[in-house]
């Protein structure tokens, strides 16, 4: 049996199509709770599959290619750590493990490991109707909609946020969230 990792830290899965949005809700939701003194921690699924972070003929490359399947660089206000190898049996709590010490990890991406993990709320980036309709048969549960798709505000059955006008709301939101988790101490 494996070990589970125990994460104090309130997770949140921000999900949608192709520049719907998803990333500007992160960028908001993580500028708004820094600054409220939340450790927040970003994760990004990248599904292309030739994508790396490093450089061909960088020191760390050159490293990889020799073998290492863990490098660390280090400069004088950064650590990056890449880890090589095959992730696609990647589990939530593989990921999770990379986030040590946060109080809030933001997801981006993994519809198919998150879409309908009734543990992770989510939040939906959307474009039209047609995406909220989507978003509501293959994501479960969904707290709250973002997204240039205003008309939304409707009729939703969770709150619409703008994070361009009212991201402070939307932090506000999560922190009510955070502030509900049983066990969560700040």
């Amino acid at each position: 049996m494996k070990n589970k990792t125990k994460v104090k830290a309130t997770i949140i899965a921000v999900l949608g199509s192709k520049e719907s949005g998803k990333t500007a809700t992160i960028e908001a939701l993580t500028r708004e709770l820094t600054r409220r003194g939340y450790k927040v921690a970003t994760v990004k699924h990248i599904p292309e599959k030739d994508f790396t972070i490093d450089k061909k003929g960088k020191d760390t490359w050159r490293f990889a290619e020799a073998g290492a399947k863990t490098i660390v660089s280090i400069s004088l206000n950064e650590i990056a750590i890449i880890e090589k190898g095959d992730t696609s049996d990647l589990s939530l709590n593989n990921i999770l493990e990379k986030c040590q010490n946060s109080d809030i990890i933001l997801i981006e991406g993994f519809r198919k490991l998150l879409g309908k993990n009734p543990n992770v709320p989510k939040i939906v980036a959307v474009k039209s109707q047609e995406e909220v309709d989507e978003a509501l048969k293959a994501f479960k549960p969904i707290i709250a909609f973002t997204g240039p798709y205003l008309a939304v505000e409707k009729d939703l059955p969770a709150s619409y946020f703008d994070v361009f006008r009212k991201s402070a709301e939307l932090a506000e939101f999560v922190e009510k969230i955070i502030r509900e988790k049983e066990g969560f101490l700040k």
